[in-house]
């Protein structure tokens, strides 16, 4: 009977050794678990919204083939996405056709002049002649009026003869004065007619001109060349425009944002926009370029949610953050995100969030001592996406940055 209760008794106390080391297992992880550790740091803490977004320029100005201009074919084009200059050529046109019509029309113009001089010598020439004529009709009318008035000392017969030559004179000065004025109605008619037709072949020479004026296009800003699609051949065969192409006038063929008015447009979550104002200040990364943050400044909110056009679809809010000193690295389109800063926090402590787990529903973290990680209980006052301020620990305080159950033993 004894024996029995002797092997009872080490019974219990063996349970309750393998209670005790399990609960030792619960409060406390060996130190051969090696875990990376932080510590716990003191200082601002600040309270962000993370946004995902891509670079716009809120300024573009469009690239555009000339109006009046037949026949447009693109010959060169400059490279897609490379930089310019304000007044560099972007896009030349095929310039011979206009070309070969402006020689046509200059040498037009240049026998419409050559028939004008003529024209305005023959008036001359023929104002002259009608001068002189009339002024030989104007003399024979005094002669004839001088011979009348002698009528009294000469014979009846002779003194009608007079008379009639007088009459005879005074007809030929009407003649010849209506001829002069036909004459010169008629020469300044002709002289008029060719005027309009020198005008109008100078007219169609400085257009030639203006149309292989145009066929350069050139950058109305510094910028970078961005070409946009060609629908010429239908929506499914859309490409964007190159070399070879027929356009027409007035086409679309580009845009040049203005890289001075770069933002990043990002998405808002619905229950982050009304924590938003207008002028917060806002920090920017892009993905290409990991290494660098960009100042930015909160300057627009949209009032409604947009459809984006990912799948399944959704629908956001989005928020422009101007970026305060554009990188010449920095293109429209390129993706990355942008952290709005709501609040700083002064001589906050905090940890990566990583660092911070939950267990039996409350936070904790795993402090390093005596080369044991304990899970010590916090308050946790504001998260970030990368870190969270917490309330329970000293400054320096070494956390591990994995949950240590989940380590192999």
């Amino acid at each position: 009977m004894k024996l029995r209760q002797i092997l009872a008794t080490l019974a219990v106390l063996a349970a309750l050794g393998a209670g005790g080391f399990g609960l030792y297992r619960f409060t406390t992880v060996q130190a051969a678990q090696t875990l990376p550790t932080v510590p716990v740091r003191k200082g601002e803490f600040l309270v962000t919204v993370r946004c995902r977004g891509e670079l716009k320029a809120r300024r573009t100005v469009q690239i555009t083939a000339p109006l009046n201009v037949p026949e447009l074919r693109i010959v060169w084009m400059a490279a897609a996405g490379s930089p310019v200059k304000a007044g560099e050529a972007v896009v030349r046109f095929d310039p011979s056709s206009t070309k070969q019509q402006m020689d046509e029309k200059s040498a037009a113009l240049k026998q419409a002049e050559a028939a004008l001089k003529q024209a305005e010598a023959e008036g001359r020439l023929q104002l002259e002649q009608d001068k002189r004529e009339l002024s030989e009709a104007e003399h024979q009318l005094e002669r004839a009026k001088i011979e009348v008035s002698k009528a009294e000392i000469v014979s009846r017969l002779q003194g009608e003869e007079s008379r009639v030559d007088m009459g005879l004179a005074e007809q030929k000065l009407s003649v010849q004065k209506a001829k002069l004025a036909f004459n010169s109605a008629s020469s300044d008619a002709k002289v008029a007619s060719l005027k309009r037709q020198r005008d109008k072949a100078a007219d169609d020479v400085e257009l030639a001109q203006g149309r292989i004026a145009r066929m350069e296009v050139k950058a109305p800003i510094d910028g970078v060349v961005n070409y946009l699609q060609n629908f010429s051949q239908g929506w499914m065969n859309a490409k964007p425009f190159k070399v070879g192409d027929q356009v027409w006038p007035g086409s679309v063929l580009g845009e040049i944002p203005d890289l001075a008015t770069l933002e990043m447009e990002g998405k808002i979550e619905e229950i982050d926009r009304g924590q938003m104002t207008v002028g917060q200040e806002t920090r920017v990364r892009i993905d290409s370029l990991p290494e660098t943050t960009f100042t930015a400044s909160l300057v627009q909110l949209s009032p409604l949610t947009e459809m984006g056009w990912e799948w399944p679809p959704s629908r956001s809010f989005r928020g422009f953050a101007k970026i305060e000193r554009p990188d010449p690295k920095l293109l429209p389109g390129m993706n990355g995100r942008m952290d709005v800063i709501l609040r700083r926090m002064a001589n906050a402590l905090s940890v990566p969030s990583k660092a911070v787990f939950t267990r039996n529903g409350k936070p904790v973290v795993y402090v390093s001592r005596k080369g044991q990680f304990i899970p010590m209980e916090v308050e946790v006052e504001a998260r970030n996406p990368d870190e969270a301020a917490i309330k329970g620990l000293p400054e320096g305080t070494l956390v591990a940055t994995e949950e240590p159950e989940k380590k192999p033993s």
